[in-house]
């Protein structure tokens, strides 16, 4: 490109408006001058050379001459400005340029014929007096000769104060300053304001150089707001304060006190496409206009450039194109230098500027493009349906290899059923594409592919019928604070190695996921709202990959986020709540770290992993799931540490058919059933967790499930601390039980797990409670302190109790009842209040080697003292001991009474002796029709129960 020595610009003539001048001058105009109409032939100068009736010297010309292209420029001469015309009655004229320098002008002589010296337009507000005075004065010509009413002194005068002139037609010099003096002093303020309005910016900016009174007249907002928008059309300023950098500004800028007149001069080094201009010349204007923008274009490519911003010293760009309202067809637009195309209109500037193309791409920035731009346009892609071309590589826009345009503020249309309305694709594609709106495209609407970067902010992006953006092989674009909505497909799809950072997007309302990410993608989403998508909100599938930090992640019809077929995200502080099915879901071998999430209010599991899926999940919040906190299920594994769960409205964690995964270091707690729940086959380890405040059991284990649960706490469950039901194992080591309100451990239909080393403890109800024929061993625990049995054998059951310590427990230490046998094994058994080994009738145990010492025998006392034994037990306790019942006060088979009772409250009655076994003394409740002669008032009651009461079973709720 070829560079021009200079280029046109306004007149720079930056002054601080008052308006001063304007308040001192207000009086009443209508009868001091005729105002002519805009229609009138004359030109603004002869308008104020009317005030004064008589010919004001000077001199003109008007020029106007086409480009190369066509174009039309005109420049205004010297005669249209009051500058001109003082200048003229000082004795020379020599204006300046329309570039701000000095062109000669015609001269005029004073009436004696001697020639007068140079005298800028500031001349006039010199204070000492003309040399004319001196002159006169010097020669003895009297003063009056040169003025019959003006004089030295009075010239002093401030302008309110000196009295009103009236020349003589007869002397030149005279009537010369008389004028000039009126123009600048007396003339109302309003006049002046009107016959600027006849002037063209550059003309206008060379009267404001007369005169403070002329510049701060000249430099009037409306005066200016009126001309602007006669030239850009735009209803507030338009600011160029950087290269791609055009902003709308409200009228009050700081920093400019005349914020249209700072825009014009910003802009003025525009061209304009414009139909209907190309012909017309405007004096006072250099502005070139064209009829189509291919020819502005070429005008401004052979034109070229000069430095990175213009002349006059602003910072936006040297190339501008304005195009005005009208729908711009056919034209193919390749963009390889730094131009700037600007729509110029009222209102929405955008939607009254079109550029629309059937064939081929509507505007394609190639190498060279690296400050060019394009802002304020609709741009539209409308291919012919019956067209037999393929469109798939055609766009609406498109950005190659090494450019970097900034798109702004556009609307972008395609209806291409193929490819996409924006492509940026190659190395080095590095776009800005800002507050722009690409909607209800037949495809999809932006495409980053092959190596290409760019920064995309603050777009509209919506009811596109593919994807609202395709990331692919490798490229790496920044996207922040994008509305990516309704798509008919996916929101964003990041595949085939793409890459990218997404910040501060709302993507909700896609018909698929609102993000997907396949085959080897690895994005990073932070600080995005991902929310009621149709189907899912984050999907990563095919080694997938990807870093998911910071969002909000809510209300999708499935799962927040799915992870399937090995892929590996990351998933980090992220909210993911109020979803119509699960929170996570991990499933065909997918894996991902999950960390750090706040997980809540899913209506099925707040994570699900199955499939032989294997994630890392850790440092999360699960709680107040409609359904379970943790589902691991169909052979699913996964590392879950240092977690809190709680709140959820079934399990905290369930881990079922053939599942192994890893629990450590978690709080599961105040759930409304179980804790941690395995079933049907659910195995795995549990290490180290704090289990607690269970409507149900802090665990439960059942139908072959065999985990090891290892050095946990368990505590505060409703239910019972851990319960192994139907055919449950399971190793449970090392653990703390206790403070639990039923037993520590229940084992019961044929369960069979092992007990080792742990501490069941302060338990409210037994220790260890096996019945219903379970079995299970029972190796070096400590049981103590709790309030029933330390250990309960029941009904057909058969454990082996093996090195175990069971003593300060508040009832007996070892109870054995119901056709109930043991394997009894170097136990110690020893300060239990009710006594140690408490057999029923008929119970015969394997007793080897046992130590039973030190305990408290209450029982045996209280029968010996002649007491009744609910003064001992109250109906919370069962102490083993002989019981009646009496035929007499036909008593039910639910009834016991104790022998004390029997010998003294039923004397002489018909009673029977029914075995020796667990019981309370229902004579002594007060349950009975005599009362008790051993115990005080009667208590409430309830039968006789001669087990603990069972515990309650979670019943499966299987989850697809």
């Amino acid at each position: 490109m070829v560079k021009n020595k200079g280029k046109s610009k306004m007149p720079s003539a930056s002054f601080t408006s008052t308006r001063s001048y304007l308040r001192r001058s207000r009086r009443k105009v209508a009868n001091r001058i005729p105002l002519l109409s805009r229609s009138s032939s004359e030109e603004p100068c002869e308008l104020i050379c009317q005030v004064f009736n008589q010919s004001m010297p000077g001199a003109g010309s008007t020029s106007s001459g086409s480009t190369a292209t066509g174009a039309s420029s005109s420049s205004t001469s010297s005669t249209a400005t009051a500058a001109a015309t003082t200048a003229a009655v000082a004795g020379s004229t020599n204006t300046p340029d329309v570039n701000g320098g000095g062109s000669g002008g015609s001269s005029s002589n004073s009436s004696n014929g001697s020639s007068s010296s140079h005298h800028s337009p500031y001349d006039l507000r010199r204070k000492s007096p003309p040399h004319h005075y001196a002159a006169a004065s010097t020669s003895g010509t009297p003063l009056s000769s040169v003025s019959a009413s003006t004089n030295y002194s009075a010239s002093m005068l401030p302008a309110r104060k000196r009295p009103r002139r009236t020349c003589s037609v007869t002397n030149e010099t005279c009537s010369a300053i008389s004028a000039a003096h009126y123009l600048q002093y007396e003339l109302p303020a309003e006049v002046l304001l009107v016959i600027f309005g006849y002037l063209l910016e550059q003309d206008l900016c060379r009267v404001s150089q007369v005169c403070k009174r002329f510049q701060a007249i000249a430099n009037d907002t409306k005066l200016w707001k009126n001309l602007y928008q006669s030239v850009y059309e735009y209803d507030l300023p338009l600011f160029n304060p950087a290269p791609c950098r055009f902003e709308f500004m409200s009228r009050d800028v700081p920093g400019h006190l005349n914020p249209w007149k700072e825009s014009f001069h910003q802009l003025y080094r525009g061209v304009h496409v414009r139909p209907g201009y190309q012909d017309l010349t405007f004096q006072g204007r250099n502005i070139s206009y064209f009829n189509t923008v291919q020819g502005a274009l070429d005008y401004v490519d052979e034109r070229g450039t000069v430095g990175s911003g213009s002349s006059d010293g602003s910072s936006g760009h040297s190339s501008l194109v304005f195009l005005h309202a009208g729908t711009y067809r056919g034209e193919f637009l390749v963009i390889d230098s730094d131009v700037a195309l600007i729509g110029a209109a009222p209102g929405n500037v955008a939607e009254s500027v079109v550029l629309e193309r059937e064939s081929e791409s509507t505007v394609m920035f190639v190498e060279g493009a690296k400050q060019a731009y394009a802002g304020h346009l609709t741009l539209k892609f409308s291919p012919d349906v019956t067209s037999t071309v393929p469109h798939h590589k055609h766009y609406c826009l498109e950005v190659g290899e090494h450019c970097s345009p900034t798109i702004d503020h556009c609307i972008i249309r395609s209806t291409s059923v193929v490819g996409a309305a924006v492509c940026v694709s190659g190395v080095a594609a590095n776009p800005v594409v800002r507050h722009c709106d690409i909607s209800d495209c037949e495809n999809v609407g932006l495409y980053v592919t092959d190596y290409a970067q760019g920064t995309y902010e603050d777009n509209e992006i919506s009811r596109n019928a593919l994807a609202g953006i395709w990331v692919k092989n490798f490229a790496n674009p920044i996207m922040r604070r994008n509305h990516i909505h309704h798509g008919r497909d996916v929101g964003i799809f990041t595949f085939d190695n793409g890459m990218g950072y997404f910040e501060a997007n709302d993507i909700h309302d896609n018909r698929i996921a609102g993000f997907e990410v396949k085959a080897g993608a690895n994005p990073t989403v932070v600080h995005c709202e991902i929310h009621h998508g149709q189907t899912g909100g984050i999907y990563v599938h095919e080694n997938g990959l990807g870093q998911f930090i910071d969002n909000k992640i809510h209300s999708n019809n499935f799962a927040g986020v799915w992870i399937t077929s090995n892929s590996n995200p990351t998933i980090r502080r992220n909210e993911i709540y109020n979803g119509h099915q699960g929170g996570v879901y991990i499933f065909g071998e997918g894996r991902g770290l999950i960390e750090h999430n706040n997980i809540y209010g899913n209506a099925l599991a707040g994570i699900q992993i199955r499939t032989n899926s294997d994630p890392i999940v850790r440092h999360n919040k699960i709680h107040h799931g409609q359904h379970g906190g943790i589902y691991v299920h169909e052979k699913g594994q996964g590392l879950i540490e240092e977690n809190e769960v709680y709140a959820n409205t079934l399990a905290g964690v369930w881990i079922t058919t053939g599942s192994t995964p890893v629990l450590r270091r978690n709080r599961i707690h105040s759930g409304k059933q179980v804790g941690v729940y395995f079933y049907d086959n659910g195995h795995g380890r549990l290490e180290d967790n704090d289990i607690f405040n269970h409507l149900y059991s802090g665990v439960q284990i059942r139908t072959g499930s065999n985990p090891v649960i290892r050095g946990n706490k368990i505590w505060g469950g409703q239910n019972g601390g851990v319960l192994v039901y139907n055919g449950g194992l399971g190793v449970l080591e090392q653990n703390e039980i206790f403070d639990n309100a039923m037993a520590g451990v229940w084992i019961k239909t044929d369960s069979n797990p092992t007990l080792k080393r742990n501490k069941i403890f302060d338990g409210r109800d037994g220790g260890i409670c096996i019945f219903n024929g379970g079995k299970g061993v029972l190796e070096e625990n400590d049981i103590f302190r709790n309030a029933q049995a330390g250990v309960l054998i029941s009904t057909q059951s058969h454990p082996i109790l093996r090195r175990n310590r069971i003593f300060d427990g508040l009832a007996a230490g070892v109870e054995i009842t119901n056709n109930a046998t043991a394997t009894l094994e170097e136990n110690q058994i020893f300060n239990n209040r009710f006594g140690g080994l408490c057999l029923a009738s008929g119970v015969r145990p394997i007793d080897t080697d046992n130590k039973i010492f030190s305990n408290q025998d209450a029982v045996e006392k209280a029968v010996a003292n002649g007491q009744c034994l609910y003064k001992i037990s109250s109906y919370t306790s069962f102490p083993m001991h002989d019981f009646y019942r009496c035929q007499t006060c036909n008593t039910t088979d639910r009834n016991a009474i104790c022998v004390n009772c029997i010998k003294t409250c039923h004397a002489g009655h018909e009673v029977d002796f029914i075995r020796h076994d667990r019981f309370f003394c229902d004579c002594g409740a007060g349950t009975l029709t005599n009362q008790c002669q051993l115990q005080g008032e009667p208590t409430q009651d309830t039968d006789t129960l001669y087990d603990s009461a069972a515990p309650m079973e979670s019943h499966t709720l299987m989850v697809n």
